[in-house]
C-alpha cells in the first residue's frame, strides 16, 4: 500500500482519498499505538465533512480503549499548544488547510505537540493496512461535547506573546477566509486595542478558501481600498499561515516577513548564526539580500515538518515559507498565522514606523512565476518504475541554477499536479523561460506514462 501520508499528514478529496471508514482506523490506530493513556485532543476546521470525520475519529480512539477531547472549530496550532500545556498524550487536527472545500485532511501531533515523525507514520499505517475491513458511517450522529476552557487558554497565550504591547491606534482589517480563524482573529485584536475590521467573518465550510484567504488576497485588497487600514492579514481555512498586505497594497508574504522579522532578530543579537530556515520556494531575492547583510539562509524540501527538522538540528529561531507558514522560538516552533501577524503588529509599533516603510526596506522579489502542469495524477501513486523516472526527468529540467536564474519543480504533495517555479532578474526571461519548460515537461512525462 502506498504511504497514506503526505508532506502535511493526511489529505484528500473527501470520500475519495478521505472517507469515514479511514478516519476510524487512523483514530483507532492511533489510540492503540500510544503508550500514555492520557487523553487525545481532537479540533477541526470548518468544512462540513470535518464533523463527520471527527465522528470518525472519535469512534475509533473509544474502539482503542482511549480518551479524547473535543476542541471543536479551532486554529491548527491550537493544538499542539494545548498538548503541551494540558499533558496530553497527542492530538488530531482535521483539515486541508489552504484547499478547496471539497478536500479535507488529517494532521497528528505527538505528546511533544510536533508531527509525528516518519517512524510513527509507519507504525500507524501498518495498523491501518492490517484492519482491512470496511467502516460504514453510522445512521445517527453521536452528540459530542466541545470543551470550550481550552480554546481561552490559546487566546491567552496569544494576548500574551506581545509581551504587554497594545495594538492602540492600528487599523487593521483581517480576512478569516471563513475558516478555523473565524473562531478567535477579531477578538484577540480587539482585545489589544486594535480597530479592527473582518471579512469572511462566517464560519461556513462551503466557502473555506473559496477565493479569498492567503491564497487569494483580491477581497483583502479590495477592502483596504474600500476602508483604508494600517495594514490587513490574510490567513488560510486553518490559520497556520498568514500573509499581510501594507495600506499602499503590498504583499507581505512569508520571504518578507522571515527577512523583516529576521533583521530585527539579527539587530537583537539572537538569530543564530544569522541563520533563518526556509524551503525550494524562497525567493532568489530575498536569499542574495539575506547573504548580503551578513545571514545565511538554509533551504529545505518544501512542507512545514522539513522547515520544522532543519530549525531543530541547526538550533535555529526563525525559519518558514514564502506561503506565509513561520515557525519562531515564541510558541515551539508551531506554526501560527495569527501569532505572526500579531508580531508583524508588535514591530510596527515598537518600531513607530508603518507597515508600508517597513516593507520598502525590505529585499526586491526577483520576478517569480509559478505554474502548474495537470496530469490527472498523482505521482506518488505511481509504481516506483515509473516514478523514479519522472523525477530524473525532473531532475534534468530542474539543472538551471545560477545567482541571476533559478528552476525549482516538485509534484504536489495533495493535487494531481506538477509545480514548475521559475525566478529570473527580467519578467521576460522569467515568461520565457516557463512556458518553454512547461511544454518539454509536458511531453516527456507523457512519453514515459503512455
Amino acid at each position: 500500500m502506498q504511504s497514506i501520508f503526505g508532506t502535511d499528514g493526511i489529505r484528500g478529496k473527501f470520500n475519495e482519498e478521505i472517507t469515514y471508514s479511514l478516519a476510524y482506523k487512523v483514530g483507532y490506530a492511533l489510540g492503540s499505538t500510544l503508550e500514555k493513556k492520557n487523553p487525545i485532543l481532537i479540533g477541526r476546521d470548518t468544512r462540513v465533512s470535518g464533523d463527520i470525520l471527527l465522528q470518525a475519529i472519535t469512534q475509533g480512539i473509544n474502539e482503542s480503549g482511549k480518551e479524547y477531547i473535543n476542541l471543536g472549530i479551532c486554529p491548527t496550532p491550537a493544538i499542539p499548544f494545548l498538548i503541551k500545556q494540558k499533558n496530553l498524550s497527542s492530538g488530531i487536527m482535521i483539515s486541508a488547510s489552504h484547499n478547496p472545500p471539497e478536500y479535507n485532511g488529517i494532521k497528528i501531533f505527538d505528546h511533544n505537540g510536533q508531527k509525528i515523525t516518519k517512524y510513527f507514520e509507519n507504525k500507524i499505517q501498518e495498523l491501518i493496512e492490517e484492519a482491512n475491513y470496511i467502516i460504514s458511517v453510522p445512521k445517527k450522529d453521536i452528540p459530542l461535547n466541545t470543551n470550550k476552557n481550552l480554546i481561552n487558554i490559546y487566546i491567552k497565550s496569544l494576548i500574551q506573546s506581545m509581551g504587554g504591547e497594545n495594538l492602540s491606534g492600528l487599523k487593521i482589517i483581517l480576512d478569516t477566509c471563513h475558516g478555523s480563524a473565524t473562531t478567535c482573529a477579531k477578538k484577540i485584536f480587539q482585545s489589544l486595542g486594535a480597530d479592527v475590521r473582518v471579512i469572511n467573518d462566517s464560519k461556513n465550510g462551503l466557502k473555506i478558501n473559496m477565493n479569498c484567504g492567503s491564497t487569494n488576497l483580491e477581497p483583502l485588497k479590495k477592502a483596504l481600498r474600500e476602508s483604508p487600514a494600517d495594514m490587513g492579514f490574510s490567513f488560510d481555512g486553518d490559520a497556520d499561515r498568514v500573509i499581510g498586505i501594507d495600506s499602499k497594497g503590498n504583499f507581505l508574504d512569508g520571504d518578507h516577513i522571515l527577512f523583516l522579522w529576521g533583521r530585527e532578530l539579527m539587530e537583537q543579537k539572537i538569530l543564530t548564526n544569522n541563520l533563518l530556515i526556509s524551503t525550494q520556494m524562497a525567493n532568489l531575492g530575498f536569499e542574495n539580500a539575506w547573504k548580503k547583510i551578513g545571514g545565511i539562509l538554509y533551504r529545505t524540501d518544501v512542507g512545514d515538518k522539513y522547515v520544522h527538522d532543519a530549525i531543530k538540528e541547526k538550533k535555529a529561531v526563525l525559519g518558514g515559507e514564502q506561503s506565509g507558514h513561520i515557525l519562531s522560538k515564541i510558541n515551539n516552533f508551531s506554526g501560527d498565522g495569527i501569532l505572526t501577524a500579531l508580531q508583524i503588529c508588535k514591530y510596527c509599533k515598537n518600531k513607530n514606523i508603518n507597515l508600508s516603510d517597513w516593507l520598502s526596506t525590505s529585499f526586491e522579489p526577483f520576478p517569480q512565476k509559478l505554474t502548474n502542469i495537470n496530469f490527472g495524477f498523482n505521482i506518488n501513486k505511481l509504481n516506483p518504475k515509473t516514478k523514479l523516472l519522472i523525477y530524473q526527468t525532473l531532475e534534468n529540467f530542474q539543472a538551471i541554477y545560477s545567482d541571476n536564474c533559478r528552476v525549482f519543480i516538485r509534484p504536489s504533495g495533495t493535487e494531481p499536479v506538477i509545480r514548475v517555479l521559475v525566478e529570473a532578474q527580467n519578467q521576460k526571461k522569467v515568461d520565457s523561460l516557463s512556458k518553454a519548460i512547461k511544454n518539454k515537461l509536458f511531453l516527456e512525462i507523457n512519453k514515459i506514462i503512455n
